[in-house]
C-alpha cells in the first residue's frame, strides 16, 4: 500500500514508519517536524519513503491522491500539552483531523486509522472499561480526541473504512524519545538520581503499552477486514497499573537501590483502566513487549547514551519553548521588517 503517515516524526510515528517500510509499503511521512527530522534519519534513504514537511491543517487535497491508507498521528500530544493553547489544540487535534478524513474519503483512500487515546475515559477508576463505556474526559486533549473519533467514524462506509485506536500510556525507546511518560520518566530518575517520585499518592491507574506495540496494532488495523473494524474503536493496552505499582516494578526490574518517594497530591486527577478483548478477538492482536522489557530497554539506552534527556524529550517543555520563540519573533517584526 501507499500509506500517508501524519505526525510521522513523533514518538509513535518514528517507530511506525520503519515498520511500514519493512513490510514493503510506500510511506509518505508528513509532519511539521517540530522535533527535527532526525528521528527518521535511519530510514531517510529508503526508496519507499517520501519525507514531506507541512502543517496538517493545510495539507492539500492532492496529497491524498494515490494513497491507499492514512495513519493519522498528527496532534498536540498528551493532556498537559493540550492545555497550553486549548484553541490551537481544537484546531489541530479535532478540526484538522476531521478535514483530513473528509479529504481522504473524497480522494478514494480505502483505510483510515486514527491514533486516539484512552485518556477519553478520564476518571473511570480501577475497573477496566471497554470501548462502549461512557467517556469522561477531563482535558482539552481528551475532549478533542473524542470529537475527532465521532467525526471520523461517522464517515465510515462507501468504500472508506475508518477506525480509531485508543492507545494507553506509551512507554519504551523511540527515535523521538519522550521522558514525560510515566514509565520512561521513572526509569530516567531512577537511573540518574536513584529516586522515583510518585505523585498523587500513587493511586492513579494507567493502561500501559510499548511504543512498538502501538505501531504494530495500527498495522494490524490497516490489514484487518473492513467489515470487522470499520466504524469501530479499539483499546490498545497491555496492563493496567497504578503509579505506585509502576514505581515498584521499575525498582524491582533495575535491581539496584532506588528510593521511592510518595507525594500526597497531584493536579492530574485522571485514573482509568481499560479492557482490550475487542482488539484481541476482532483483530487477533496482543501486545508482545512487557513493561519489564520496556524498563530494561529504556535503562540500557540511557546507560549506552543512545538516548539523552533534553527539552525535546519533554513535550510540554518543548512546545512552550516553541510558543515563546514564536511570540518573541513576532515582537521583533514590524510591518514585515525585522527590527
Amino acid at each position: 500500500m501507499r500509506v500517508l503517515v501524519t505526525g510521522a516524526g513523533g514518538y509513535i510515528g518514528s517507530v511506525l514508519v520503519p515498520k511500514l517500510l519493512d513490510q514493503n509499503h510506500d510511506v509518505i511521512a508528513f509532519d511539521r517536524f517540530f522535533f527535527g527530522t532526525g528521528p527518521l534519519d535511519p530510514v531517510a534513504d529508503h526508496p519507499g519513503l517520501r519525507l514531506e514537511r507541512g502543517d496538517v491543517r493545510t495539507l492539500p487535497h492532492a496529497r491524498l491522491h494515490g494513497c491507499d491508507a492514512v495513519c493519522d498521528l498528527a496532534a498536540l500530544s498528551n493532556d498537559p500539552s493540550g492545555e497550553l493553547s486549548p484553541e490551537l489544540t481544537l484546531k489541530i487535534n479535532f478540526e484538522a483531523r476531521r478535514r483530513l478524513a473528509e479529504m481522504a474519503k473524497s480522494a478514494g483512500v480505502a483505510r483510515y486509522v486514527l491514533s486516539s487515546s484512552c485518556s477519553a475515559y478520564g476518571r473511570s477508576g480501577r475497573q477496566p472499561v471497554d470501548e462502549d463505556a461512557p467517556t469522561n474526559p477531563v482535558s482539552t486533549y481528551a475532549k478533542c480526541n473524542i470529537l475527532a473519533e465521532q467525526a471520523i467514524l461517522a464517515l465510515d462506509g462507501d468504500g472508506f473504512t475508518a477506525v480509531a485506536q485508543r492507545n494507553g500510556t506509551v512507554f519504551g525507546v523511540s527515535p523521538r524519545m519522550r521522558f514525560d511518560l510515566i514509565v520512561n520518566l521513572m526509569v530516567l530518575t531512577a537511573a540518574t538520581q536513584g529516586r522515583i517520585t510518585v505523585l498523587g499518592g500513587g493511586r492513579q491507574v494507567r493502561p500501559l503499552i510499548h511504543v512498538g506495540d502501538v505501531a504494530d496494532a495500527m498495522i494490524a488495523l490497516l490489514a484487518a477486514p473492513a467489515d470487522r473494524v470499520g466504524g469501530r474503536i479499539f483499546n490498545a493496552a497491555l496492563a493496567n497499573l497504578n503509579a505506585r505499582a509502576v514505581a515498584m516494578l521499575v525498582r524491582q526490574t533495575l535491581n539496584f537501590p532506588v528510593d521511592i518517594v510518595i507525594a500526597p497530591d497531584d493536579a492530574d486527577k485522571r485514573s482509568y483502566a481499560v479492557a482490550t478483548e475487542r482488539m484481541r478477538q476482532t483483530v487477533g492482536f496482543e501486545p508482545a513487549i512487557s513493561v519489564e522489557a520496556g524498563i530494561r530497554q529504556v535503562y540500557q539506552a540511557i546507560f549506552d547514551g543512545t538516548v539523552e534527556e533534553g527539552p525535546k524529550t519533554r513535550t510540554v517543555e518543548w512546545y512552550r519553548f516553541l510558543i515563546d520563540a514564536n511570540e518573541t519573533l513576532r515582537d521583533v517584526v514590524l510591518d514585515g521588517k525585522v527590527l
